[in-house]
């Protein structure tokens, strides 16, 4: 018998990091280690790979935002050196590890509902 599995939101489950075949299992393991297979409906998760792509968009979307905001802190209060490292390097790991997450799941999801490696695994 084949389980059938409505089609997910690419956006929802990369939101949630959730498996983009059920929308139900936990796509990571750790922080960014994508599991093997789903937990839920045991879809292998060794075709889909989103490869560099989430952090070239980490590093030009982020980019755009975090940059003009710390010129913007420079120019109104001038402060030294040391205080936009304290300011803007926890804002820049902890945001990058995060939108990494979130990318890199949508990227996987992405993969997944257009086919990208031409397989004919029933869904």
């Amino acid at each position: 018998m084949v389980d059938y599995y409505p089609r997910q939101s690419s956006i929802k489950t990369g939101l949630h990091c959730a498996c983009p075949r059920c929308g139900q299992g936990k796509l990571y393991t750790g922080l960014l280690k994508i599991r093997e297979r789903c937990d839920v409906c045991d879809f292998d998760y060794g075709r889909l790979n989103a490869d560099d792509g989430p952090a070239f968009f980490v590093i030009v979307l982020y980019s755009a935002i975090i940059l003009p905001l710390a010129a913007w802190f420079q120019f109104a209060f001038d402060p030294p050196v040391w205080v936009h490292f304290v300011v803007w390097l926890p804002i820049i790991v902890v945001g990058a590890i995060a939108l990494m997450r979130v990318f890199k799941a949508w990227l996987v999801a992405q993969q997944f509902k257009h086919n990208v490696d031409d397989t004919d695994e029933t869904r």
